[in-house]
């Protein structure tokens, strides 16, 4: 992209989780190439840094990145302070950062690993939605857009504490979107269906990933909700059925 070229989301401050790799790094690359600021949370600090050469290969601004477990609500609370130190507000929140687990029959899930993933997929999402909430009201048009499953709505053999755990995530971002429905703020969550991740194949080892759409594909789409007007999540955005619709309008 060149310095031309026009980037509708200049000026922007996108806070994305989940950012070192798969449907998280796509997010945070589609909208840094898009003029916005991305501040880039993962565990792990050299994938971030791997994130950030390439969105400035790219043409856009240099990522601040945070090294963080998004279990740890302390941390959450202070690159939340930061931001607001730094920034003021929060123009978009994508929260992609999540786990699956293992999969493994309920009676058969280990507490301990059941403890961390609901402390991930969970709990990780109320204190982000918690902390983010007066930076996004800050904004003039505070967008959080949250990844969730399909396996909320149909729930399988073995998926127990990932759906759970996700379904009590939509049921939050749902609620907290209609205690919000006066503000400024709007929020949606995103079904990405299945895509060439690493959690789909720790899930379906013996998939062929090749068969699967690779997750740059949501970066417009993501791009395009970071500015929509939206109403109540009452539904999860399809990425089937946007790519869908996309081509659909292309012909």
């Amino acid at each position: 992209m060149t310095d031309s070229a026009p980037r509708p989301l200049d000026g922007r401050i996108a806070l994305v989780t989940g950012a070192s790799r798969g449907i998280g790094r796509e997010c945070a690359l589609a909208l840094a190439k898009a003029g916005a600021h991305v501040v880039a949370i993962a565990r792990t600090q050299g994938a971030l840094e791997a994130l950030d050469d390439e969105i400035r290969q790219a043409g856009g601004q240099a990522a601040t990145l945070a090294a963080l477990d998004i279990a740890d609500g302390g941390q959450i609370d202070q690159l939340c302070y930061a931001i607001h130190q730094r920034f003021g507000q929060l123009d978009v929140l994508v929260h992609a950062a999540a786990m699956l687990g293992g999969l493994s029959p309920v009676a058969h899930v280990d507490p301990k690993a059941w403890d961390r993933i609901v402390a991930v997929n969970l709990t990780g999402t109320y204190r982000l939605l918690r902390s983010a909430e007066p930076l996004l009201k800050a904004a003039p048009s505070g967008r959080a857009l949250v990844f969730t499953t399909g396996r909320v709505a149909r729930p399988k053999a073995f998926w127990g504490a990932y759906g759970a755990t996700k379904a009590g995530a939509e049921h939050l971002v749902r609620t907290w979107a209609d205690e919000l429905e006066n503000t400024t703020v709007r929020a949606a969550l995103i079904d990405p269906g299945q895509m060439r991740t690493k959690m789909r194949a720790e899930a379906m080892p013996g998939e062929d990933p090749e068969t699967l759409p690779h997750p740059s594909e949501i970066g417009p789409m993501i791009v395009e909700l970071a500015s929509a007007e939206l109403g109540q999540p009452k539904e999860p955005v399809s990425f089937a059925a946007w790519k869908a619709a996309r081509a659909n309008a292309s012909h």
